[in-house]
């Protein structure tokens, strides 16, 4: 992937930075007047930051990943990502026996924001698709990466729980069945570039948003409960709005090869939400009774981000405007 273009101070400096030899550097500020989550600045720079610890960027070098000066702004941006995420409900004193059944009761309760999958199902045109799967790809292109780094943050059933649903998102050890294998071919049969990270200047500070808090949950110790939480949402809320994704992809002529990856995930997460919620999470919360709430904050803060992702691209079609950046307009066939 290419270091993307800078989107204020803070990029501006950083990734300038990240052209040279590691070596020390500060940047006066990582604030800004914005809200965290739509500050473009301070999530493409926190994006940057973790994106060392995945594929990193063309000609950046490896030794940044792990450098004093690069982790000391990672903290700061942290910081005011958490400061952010802290009205999501938190949940101190929740019984570890209540958390399966407290999670079914958060997705089941959960403000979805405007009908996304249902306007993809129904409405959306081809280029409104092909937008959609544009924001997606910047998660989908890594799909279970972030999920991944809990693996050795835990023991026992967990742990095994988390390996069998990581083992199922990684194609079962063949990399054409990879999920971001089969992203790839819906990206491909959309005439979008398949290329990792392709789209990085186009999608917004909220989309971005959505892969820094997997990335700062994955990359914390601190977080494994608050990441186990994240992941059992995301497997509760995946299947039907596949299910609507792969049909909307049908009636604009998307054939099955294009719509593999979405049927994979009606069936895959059917099995998964089951031992995400009662394998992986019920166990976890079992053997640390002290961080059962830090697993339902963790799908709080996931079904949060996806309600303000929903009502930004569905505010933005609703008034006839590309839901990209407008300083990118939307590729092209490639």
């Amino acid at each position: 992937m290419k270091l993307p273009m800078p989107r204020g101070p803070i990029t501006d400096q950083l990734l300038f930075e990240l052209r040279a030899a590691p070596h020390p550097f500060t940047i006066k500020s990582a604030h800004s007047a914005d809200s965290a989550i739509g500050d473009e600045d301070l999530q493409l720079a926190l994006f940057a930051c973790y994106e060392l610890h995945y594929q990193s960027f063309d000609g950046v070098d490896d030794e940044w990943e792990w450098y004093l000066s690069l982790l000391a702004l990672r903290e700061k941006l942290e910081e005011r990502l958490a400061q952010k995420l802290a009205p999501v409900p938190l949940r101190p004193h929740v019984s570890a026996a209540s958390v399966p059944q407290e999670l079914k009761q958060l997705v089941a309760t959960a403000d979805s924001g405007p009908p996304l999958s249902g306007f993809l199902h129904k409405t959306a045109s081809l280029e409104q698709f092909r937008e959609f799967v544009m924001h997606r790809s910047i998660y989908h292109l890594k799909e279970a990466d972030p999920h991944t780094w809990g693996i050795p943050r835990l023991y026992g059933p967990a742990k095994a729980a988390l390996v069998e649903i990581q083992a199922d998102e990684y194609g079962g050890g063949r990399a054409e069945r990879m999920h971001s294998e089969l992203f790839r071919t819906t990206m491909c049969a959309l005439e979008l570039d398949d290329s990792y990270g392709a789209y990085l200047d186009q999608v917004p500070a909220v989309t971005l948003a959505i892969s820094n808090v997997m990335s700062m949950f994955g990359l914390h110790r601190r977080y494994r409960g608050a990441l186990l939480g994240h992941l059992a949402a995301f497997e509760m809320t995946s299947s039907l709005p596949n299910f609507k994704y792969s049909e909307g992809l049908r009636r604009l002529g998307g054939g099955a090869r294009a719509r593999r990856f979405y049927d994979e995930h009606v069936q895959a997460d059917a099995v998964h939400e089951q031992i995400a919620v009662h394998d992986m999470c019920g166990s976890f919360a079992d053997a640390h009774p002290n961080l059962a709430g830090d697993i339902l904050y963790g799908a709080d803060c996931a079904l949060t981000l996806d309600r303000m992702f929903a009502e930004h691209v569905m505010n933005c079609w609703t008034k006839g405007v590309t839901s990209l950046r407008e300083e990118y307009p939307e590729a092209g066939p490639r």
